[in-house]
Order: structure tokens, then C-alpha cells, then sequence
């Protein structure tokens, strides 16, 4: 099976203009999001797809492969599509490029149901919410299964609401997304003709526009840490947690060649 990696990468954002090009620890956030993709065994290649030169240029000047696509697109997963139409493949996988701590596991999450399940179109991911104030958090999404993990809806408001007791587990989406190339399509030519579905265009949750259409989206829970630069003071938590992670392992890395140059060894 021939799997596609995808990085929708926008520069123009009502809430972050230019976010995929903000810096983290040196790097603009894009790069953080490649990086991650490269890892998983099951893509055949990565492409950054973009509207925007300034992104592509960026892209071309750290070795990442890119594709530039129109402009016009009202969804990531549109321009997923245009790049469906370039390059062909038996998979396409949507990587948000604004989750630079996805980790390279969790992406294939998404990829693995598509090897056992023929008839399966879309997947999905979720995550088990730990920190309370997301569930009221609008700009967490919040996904609601059925027992089979078959998505029945997501929604930016609290729900389901506990009416009778409050042990439920509450999850929201992760934004890593399988499409069989039907499906893909058939949400292309959808937003060609109508726009966007009903709910979607509500909840601005582009993966309703599947559910609404009779689409059996299959969501897979994970556990992830990732966080979704949304804000600026997202960026400034993720950059934290950046410089957390790689700096001590550079820290560790150079405490081991001192060492190993003064002539004590090093064991691994």
C-alpha cells in the first residue's frame, strides 16, 4: 500500500497569521512537524502543501519536499486533495501542521485500520481528555463514538452533557486524518458544489462534513501529549516543552563527547 504523508501549511490565519513559519527553538514550527512525519516507517514520502511562496521557499531551503496549491481552498483537507491529484496513492494522510509534538507513533494511528479493515474510508484520531478546562475550551474539538469507535459527531462545546453523573470520560480529536482516495474526492467535489456541509460550516470541524454524508469514520484513541498551536500562548507552552525535550537530549549529547574526548568513555 503506497501511503502519502501531507502537511496542509496556510500562511494566511484569522487567529495566527504566518503560524507556520513561527519560530520554535530555531526552527519555524513546519520544520518540527516534518521532522515527525519523516519517522513514520509506513509513509512512502512527506509533502508540505501550501498556499503561500514565502512557505515554500522556507520548505526549499531546509530540504523539505512541498507543493504549492491554490489559494482558493476553504479546508486543509481541500488541499490534501489537490495534491491526491498530482501524486498518486492507495492512502493520503492529513497531518496538521500546527501539532509540532505529534508524536511519530501516534501518527500511524491513523494509518494502521486501513491494513486489516478493506471497506474502511476514514480514520480519525482522539485522545482521552485529562486537564478539565478543555472540555469547555472552544477551540478543542470534542468527539463523540458510538461503542465501535465509529464517530457519530464532534462539536466545540461541552458534550455530551452528564446529566445523571459526571464518570464520563471526555475526548477530543487529534487532528491526524486517513482518507482512502474515494473518500478524499468525494469531500472535494462536495465542497466544489455545496460548500461546506451543515454542522461543518456551524462547528468549523472539517471532519463533520464525512459524518454528515453517511460516512463511517473510524476513530482511534491514542495517547498523545501533543499540543495545537492556536494561540501565542500555545506557541509559547510548545516552545517550553521543546526546549525541555531536545535541549536536554543536546545537553546529554555534549555532556558524552566531553567525556568521551577526555578519555573516560562513553556506555550506551
Amino acid at each position: 500500500m503506497r501511503v502519502i504523508g501531507v502537511i496542509p501549511a496556510r500562511y494566511q490565519s484569522s487567529r495566527f497569521p504566518g503560524k507556520p513559519l513561527a519560530d520554535i527553538c530555531g526552527k519555524p514550527m513546519i520544520w518540527w512537524v516534518y521532522q515527525q512525519c519523516k519517522k513514520v516507517r509506513d509513509f512512502e514520502q512527506v509533502y508540505v502543501a501550501t498556499d503561500d511562496v514565502r512557505i515554500m521557499d522556507t520548505c526549499a531551503l531546509l530540504g523539505m519536499e512541498a507543493i504549492l496549491t491554490s489559494k482558493e481552498h476553504r479546508t486543509g483537507t481541500d488541499r490534501v486533495g489537490e495534491v491526491a491529484r498530482k501524486i498518486s496513492a492507495d492512502l493520503y494522510v492529513n497531518i496538521q501542521g500546527d501539532e509540532p509534538l505529534l508524536e511519530p507513533e501516534t501518527i500511524r494511528a491513523a494509518i494502521i485500520p486501513f491494513y486489516s479493515e478493506d471497506s474502511l474510508q476514514v480514520t480519525n484520531l482522539m485522545t482521552k481528555i485529562e486537564d478539565p478546562v478543555d472540555v469547555v475550551n472552544f477551540t478543542v474539538p470534542k468527539v463523540i463514538t458510538n461503542r465501535d469507535n465509529i464517530g457519530v459527531y464532534l462539536t466545540r462545546a461541552a458534550a455530551p452533557y452528564p446529566k445523571g453523573a459526571i464518570g464520563f470520560n471526555y475526548f477530543k480529536q487529534v487532528c491526524v486524518y486517513g482518507f482512502r482516495p474515494d473518500a478524499l474526492r468525494f469531500y472535494c467535489d462536495y465542497g466544489i458544489e455545496y460548500g461546506k456541509a451543515k454542522a461543518e460550516a456551524v462547528e468549523d470541524i472539517e471532519i463533520l462534513r464525512f459524518i454528515e454524508n453517511g460516512y463511517r469514520v473510524r476513530y482511534v484513541e491514542v495517547e498523545s501529549d501533543s499540543v495545537a498551536v492556536d494561540t501565542q500562548n500555545d506557541l509559547e507552552k510548545v516552545r517550553r516543552l521543546v526546549e525541555m525535550k531536545y535541549g536536554n537530549e543536546e545537553k546529554n549529547l555534549d555532556k558524552m563527547e566531553r567525556k568521551k574526548n577526555q578519555g573516560g568513555g562513553v556506555f550506551l
